[in-house]
């Protein structure tokens, strides 16, 4: 245990749906003193797993936000914590975090915690950020000399100087985030947990606050505890992984296994109607309600050589009247790198006043994507460079194999890049003594060869 920062053992978490406490107090005392006692729960029916129907009345639902999770974590360990919405990734962190307490089982943590769960949170609007850091660092545990000394770098670091004494209710949602990280990233914790707090923010700033976790790591020996939906990210940063499913841990082990497991094919469908469980962006007025992927000639598909065609249809209701909407979609890897992305704005795709239930789709021709698997993830916006009415994110996946027969395998992988790009070669012997203007401006024009 000496070597353990954080030992959890036999977790589990409940909550009930829709209603808080029982119908009665005396339920409630009962359940906690059944809880004390080390006794089954008096009102829970049995035969249920999952969800069970417990108390009073029918309907009121109880449901395992995690379930007997047993993890073990070292001293200086970058872990990686993955699953969908819904998995109990955000749960566990409020377990481990004290901001709520667990059903059933124990935790037991060694060193000092720092909670990035929400950033910014006990921000007041009327406040200055100069105030607000002062305040928001002795929410967070810190000294006022402590928050004194370092008060200077955390400015530095959210690059908000010119407007440290502004009220932060006039500050944009960017200049919010960056400010309550750069306060909670200069705690002086053995432990540092962060969840998905970078999903927010330019990409220049994400970059140095990965650079901030790295450097707790590798420079001060801290254990990081890190929730992203960003592939990429998590890979980057991580050593290894836990994928969470339904409450229960799923897998345990290095990141690229974690990460294979978490998009392991379960999305892989040609016609994907069920989106409801998907992580969505935007200010609402449509809704995106299926994506189906197809060939050049009509037919449902999920795997497409690299140089067939492909098309994405996307089915989307707009609850609105919304003029000329941009229509698009994102393809990323398996990742999450942006390997491109097509919309309707590129092309001057006029539609003129939308309502109701509508399909849209975009052909590709010739796929220039090097094999693996891709996720799509379609967005809808009201015009080019507006707010995002809707947005899937993790949509769907289809997979693309070998192309044409003058691709060589294993020669061409992902490890090449994301997009192929064809080229012509020319490889001929020369004199030693030919000048270099004769190679740039040859006499003759070559006959070149296309070899991929």
């Amino acid at each position: 245990m000496s070597n353990l920062a954080i030992h959890i053992d036999q977790l589990s978490k409940q909550y009930r749906l829709g209603v808080i406490g029982g119908k009665r107090l005396v339920d409630d005392v009962s359940r906690w003193w059944a809880r004390v006692n080390d006794k089954p729960d008096p009102l829970s029916r049995i035969g249920h797993e999952k969800v069970q129907k417990v108390g009073a009345a029918e309907g009121d639902e109880y449901i395992w936000a995690l379930k007997d999770i047993s993890i073990d974590i070292k001293h200086g360990e970058v872990l990686g914590i993955i699953g969908r919405n819904g998995a109990g990734k955000s749960t566990l962190l409020k377990i481990l975090s004290r901001v709520t307490g667990p059903t059933s089982g124990q935790v037991k943590v060694s060193a000092r915690i720092a909670s990035l769960l929400e950033v910014g949170t006990g921000f007041h609007p009327e406040l200055s950020g100069r105030e607000n850091v002062f305040l928001n660092g002795a929410i967070l545990g810190m000294s006022k000399s402590e928050i004194k000394r370092k008060f200077d770098e955390i400015v530095s670091f959210a690059g908000v100087e010119k407007f440290i004494d502004t009220p932060v209710k006039r500050y944009s949602s960017g200049m919010h985030v960056r400010l309550g990280f750069a306060v909670a990233a200069h705690l002086d914790p053995e432990i540092l947990i962060v969840d998905e707090v970078l999903s927010v923010g330019d990409t220049a700033f994400r970059e140095k606050c990965l650079g901030k976790m790295q450097q707790v790591n590798r420079t001060e020996g801290r254990t990081v505890l890190f929730v992203s939906h960003d592939m990429a990210t998590v890979e980057s940063l991580c050593k290894r992984g836990i994928v969470l499913e339904g409450g229960e841990v799923a897998f345990d082990g290095d990141i690229s296994g974690a990460i294979n497991r978490h998009l392991k094919p379960e999305m892989l469908s040609a016609v994907v109607d069920q989106l409801n469980d998907r992580t969505r962006q935007g200010i609402g007025g449509a809704r995106i309600l299926s994506i189906r992927f197809e060939d050049g000639n009509g037919n449902p598909r999920t795997h497409f050589k690299m140089g067939d065609s492909i098309e994405i249809v996307v089915r989307a209701e707009f609850h609105e009247p919304i003029e000329n909407p941009t229509f698009a979609v994102n393809i990323l890897t398996d990742r999450g790198v942006l390997a491109t992305a097509c919309c309707s704005s590129h092309y001057g795709v006029k539609t003129g006043v939308v309502k109701g239930l509508f399909e849209y789709r975009t052909r590709i021709d010739g796929l220039t994507l090097y094999p693996r698997t891709y996720v799509v993830e379609p967005w809808i916006a009201t015009a080019a460079g507006t707010p995002n009415l809707d947005w899937v994110r993790d949509g769907a996946t289809f997979v693309v194999t070998l192309g044409p027969e003058y691709m060589k395998t294993p020669v061409v992988g992902a490890h090449h890049g994301i997009s192929f790009t064809p080229s012509k070669w020319d490889v001929r012997q020369i004199a030693d003594d030919v000048a270099a203007y004769e190679l740039i401006l040859p006499v003759n024009e070559p006959e070149f060869q296309v070899v991929h």
